[in-house]
Formats: structure tokens, C-alpha cells, sequence
């Protein structure tokens, strides 16, 4: 019988941003695969099933042992947090397969189950700043070189594109946001509003707003923190932030 392998995104943490999709999935697969923080955000779910958890950085590991239980004839979830396919497990899997010149039809099937990502989360938690064109962009330089980030965030910064910031920071990589922060001033109005959200849905989740002159040594930035980054169009009132659409330009929009 052949195996299949659903690539898992479940989302931002608190389980209710689960999709239907996602749990089902979960429900009825005999194998859950993946980093230990996200096994423990899962465990009501998955009582009873085989487990697999690894550490951060075994990446490779997690995706070469889901295809292999997948062959086996499992059904076997390989989970991520937010998007399998945004800085997800879902490209790794699919480079592995491909490698060994698995195709679509071959043994095991795949299935790529979408999630909610971090950028629209916390989006939902500071109002609606992404409601015209935006970019997403990580400052980790672990997999992808420093000179390509920095041209896509400077591309990013002069075509007036809201930014979301993944990855803002970590202890050895401190400097890249102050560094990002300052390209997009050299387009961008210092006084350009951002939000900045930690463990969004989570526990000890927090949400602040500052601006892009003053972002950089907040105490809430980290790997569990995300940054967005308004265009010239962004504000923030009453607590709320947002990126208007243009109907105001064009219609009567005052409630009547």
C-alpha cells in the first residue's frame, strides 16, 4: 500500500488558527514528525500516535525519516509551524525527493497542507497593515548569504512595499535588523510606523508599536518575534495600524 506524507502547516501556536484541513490530516496520520517546541504546542492532538521530535537544525533528519516512514506504507504528518511551504519544511522534503528522483505519482504521495503564517498573524493582532502589497523577508543569514538580504530588503524599501521581518534577531546574529532599519530609512520617513509582535497566539505573546527610526534594541525582539514594517501610506490610530486600501481616495466611506 502506498504511504503518504502530508507537509504540515498548523500555524501560528494557539491551536484554534489550526486549519480543518491540518487537523484532519493530523487525526488520521500514524506518524508525527517534528521540532520538539512544535510536538509539545501538538500533544493534546496526537496522543496514542508514533512521534518523532528533533532539535533545532535537524532539519534534514525530520524530512529524510517522514519520507522513509512514508514508504513504509504510514501515513505520517511532518508538521511546521505557520506555512509548511514559508521558511517551512516543505521545500526540504520536496529537495530530498527530487534528489532521488521521486515525481508526482511516485511512492509516496505528498500533500502540501497550508497554514497560517506568522505575517498574517500577526497582522490580525495590530489591525490590517498588509492590505496592499507587501514583502516578507528574514534577516537569518544561516542558509541564504547577507549581500542577497540586504538587496532584497533595499529593493523592497524603494518600491514602498509594507515589510515583514521574520528572524529579526538571535544572540549571534545582532546586528542585521539595525542594519535592515537603516537601508529602509534611505526611503522610507524615520517616523514610518512598525509593529512588533512576539509569540504571536502563543503564551506570552506581546504586541508593540514604535517607529522605524526607534527599531532595533527592543527587549521583545528574537527568533519568536516579527517585525512589520509600514509603507508611506501606514498609520496607527486608536490601536490600530493600517495600510489603507484607496477607497477613501475614490468613495464616500464615513458610516452614515
Amino acid at each position: 500500500m502506498m504511504g503518504k506524507l502530508h507537509i504540515v502547516g498548523f500555524g501560528p501556536g494557539d491551536l484554534k488558527n489550526m486549519t480543518f484541513w491540518a487537523k484532519d490530516a493530523i487525526d488520521k496520520s500514524d506518524v508525527i514528525i517534528g521540532y520538539e517546541t512544535y510536538i509539545e504546542l501538538l500533544a493534546p492532538y496526537i496522543q496514542g500516535k508514533e512521534v518523532y521530535e528533533t532539535g533545532m537544525t535537524e532539519e534534514i533528519d525530520r524530512a529524510i525519516f517522514a519520507i522513509k516512514k512514508a514508504k513504509d506504507g504510514k501515513a505520517v504528518s511532518l508538521v511546521s509551524s505557520g506555512d509548511a511551504g514559508i521558511y517551512g519544511m516543505a521545500a526540504l522534503v520536496f529537495e530530498v525527493l527530487l534528489e532521488s528522483g521521486w515525481k508526482v505519482g511516485d511512492d509516496p504521495e505528498v500533500e502540501v497542507i497550508p497554514g497560517v503564517t506568522a505575517a498574517n498573524a500577526c497582522a490580525a493582532l495590530v489591525g490590517s497593515p498588509l492590505s496592499l502589497d507587501f514583502a516578507v523577508i528574514s534577516m537569518s543569514d544561516l542558509l541564504v548569504p547577507w549581500e542577497i538580504i540586504e538587496k532584497r530588503i533595499r529593493t523592497a524599501a524603494m518600491g514602498d512595499f509594507v515589510i515583514v521581518i521574520y528572524n529579526p534577531k538571535s544572540k549571534k546574529r545582532n546586528w542585521q535588523l539595525t542594519r535592515a532599519r537603516d537601508i529602509i530609512m534611505e526611503f522610507r520617513d524615520p517616523l514610518t510606523p512598525v509593529a512588533i509582535v512576539k509569540s504571536a497566539f502563543r503564551e506570552g505573546q506581546s504586541v508593540k508599536f514604535t517607529t522605524l527610526k526607534d527599531l532595533g534594541d527592543d527587549s521583545i525582539l528574537g527568533m519568536l518575534a516579527t517585525v512589520i514594517i509600514g509603507n508611506s501610506t501606514t498609520f496607527i490610530k486608536n490601536g490600530i495600524m493600517l495600510t489603507p486600501r484607496g477607497y477613501s481616495a475614490k468613495y464616500e466611506v464615513k458610516l452614515k
